[in-house]
């Protein structure tokens, strides 16, 4: 379906190093099939490697709202929260 296939196209922008178009692409798979937790789970790890915890963690929690067993979205939200305390201790 579209929302997975958008989903894919953004892997393979994620893998190019093309954040911004990554992002576009996980956002219009969540906008077609906003109960699909794999494109928030995608758009966060971005968001996360780009240091935008806040809006990497909003994913996160997303995905274990849709999903609780989603082990790899619950191991990130944690080393995101652990990132930007870390990032706040030292001033930036």
């Amino acid at each position: 379906d579209l929302a997975t296939a958008l989903n894919d196209r953004g892997q393979v922008r994620y893998l190019r190093v093309e954040f911004a178009a990554a992002v576009q692409d996980f956002t219009a798979a969540i906008e077609c099939q906003p109960g699909f937790e794999v494109p928030y789970y995608n758009r966060g790890l971005v968001r996360y490697r780009l240091g935008d915890f806040d809006e990497a963690m909003k994913d996160f929690r997303k995905v274990l709202e849709l999903n609780p067993q989603f082990e790899d979205a619950a191991l990130s939200l944690k080393q995101a929260m652990l990132d930007k305390e870390e990032k706040e201790k030292r001033g930036y």
